[in-house]
């Protein structure tokens, strides 16, 4: 998965599957906020969607698994995602905990 990917060579960029699954991880960490943002908006007040939580949960691990198991093999990376993911299957684990599976759907 180190081999550069022929069908993205038009862009420019050295792209490997390992180099997009970190790049998809990283931005799906960053667009966490986005959807927080949103649902903040939306309630008028600071609140977290358990999107959020599943947002930072994939978005971490993917780019874990990039620094992990790529050629790039980088402590810093490693350790840079190791406790976010941590943290968020935790916070996740306690938001399903203490709201139920159904938090985010309305009731009437």
């Amino acid at each position: 998965m180190n081999e550069e990917l022929l069908w993205l060579e038009w862009t420019g960029l050295h792209m490997t599957w390992w180099k997009l699954i970190g790049l998809t991880g990283a931005a799906m960490f960053g667009g966490r906020w986005v959807v927080q943002f949103v649902a903040s908006r939306r309630a008028g007040k600071p609140v977290i969607p358990r999107a959020f939580w599943y947002m930072s949960v994939i978005g971490s691990l993917m780019a874990l698994s990039y620094f992990l198991f790529s050629s790039k093999q980088d402590a810093v990376g490693v350790l840079q995602n190791l406790f976010p993911s941590f943290t968020a299957i935790y916070s996740l684990y306690l938001d399903i905990r203490h709201r139920g599976w159904h938090r985010d759907k309305a009731t009437h």
